[in-house]
């Protein structure tokens, strides 16, 4: 049975900085694309940043380039997303998602979704 599980999420004022991580299991995940996204109140859900898992490639949205940074960890099954100069409209729940093969700022074209962590940033 696959399994996304994500973790880290919290209440952070505006200018600090979480780790959220995501743990995939259930299959091999050497072919896939790990992606996180976001959903605030009242809005669509937003593709944040993506990373190969055979390459370690990523790709960032504008919103969070410079500030985010994706990465995985081969031995250990997950993949991580460093967020830094955190601000509040960065406030929403977090999702981690797998595709195979290519990636996607779709949310509808990934697989495998965890349930979602928390992110608050406070002004």
């Amino acid at each position: 049975q696959v399994q996304v599980v994500e973790s880290g999420g919290g209440l952070v004022q505006a200018g600090g900085s979480l780790r959220l991580t995501c743990a995939a299991s259930g299959r091999s995940f050497s072919n896939y694309v790990m992606a996180w996204f976001r959903q605030a109140p009242g809005k669509e859900r937003e593709f944040v940043a993506l990373i190969t898992w055979s390459r370690g490639s990523t790709t960032y949205a504008d919103s969070v380039k410079g500030r985010f940074t994706i990465s995985r960890d081969n031995a250990r099954n997950t993949v991580d997303l460093q967020m830094n100069s955190l601000e509040p409209e960065d406030t929403a729940v977090y999702y981690c998602a797998a595709r195979p093969f290519s990636g996607s700022y779709r949310p509808q074209d990934y697989v495998y979704w965890g349930q979602g962590t928390q992110v608050t940033v406070s002004s």
